[in-house]
């Protein structure tokens, strides 16, 4: 559990680190949120180290895990895009990596 108490004492100036927590989120609530003013509830780094650390152990004890995966309908317009790409790829010799190539720019050809 995030407790924002143990955070502060962790600081340098634990005074300084908890005025400047409450001067990014003044209301009562914010006191005791399990997040920052920087990332927010959505993306938290805690929320999902915390959340991370759930699902492992809900594993290690062979519960099922629930993970929610948002619909995403691609376009034709994107498929399109992945299809000329592929078909560049492939007219290229289906290699991830290539030799360099000399851009004629000795500064940079050098390096």
């Amino acid at each position: 559990e995030f407790r924002w108490e143990d955070q502060f004492n962790l600081a340098l100036d634990p005074g300084t680190a908890r005025a400047y927590h409450d001067e990014t989120l003044p209301q009562a609530a914010g006191k005791v949120a399990h997040f920052c003013s920087m990332c927010g509830p959505k993306f938290c780094s805690m929320k999902i180290s915390h959340e991370v650390r759930e699902a492992a152990a809900k594993e290690s004890r062979g519960e099922a895990i629930a993970v929610n995966v948002t619909p995403h309908q691609t376009t034709a317009e994107q498929l399109d895009g992945m299809r000329a790409k592929s078909a560049e790829f492939n007219r290229r010799g289906a290699e991830l990596y290539h030799p360099a190539v000399s851009t004629g720019d000795s500064d940079h050809d050098s390096h």
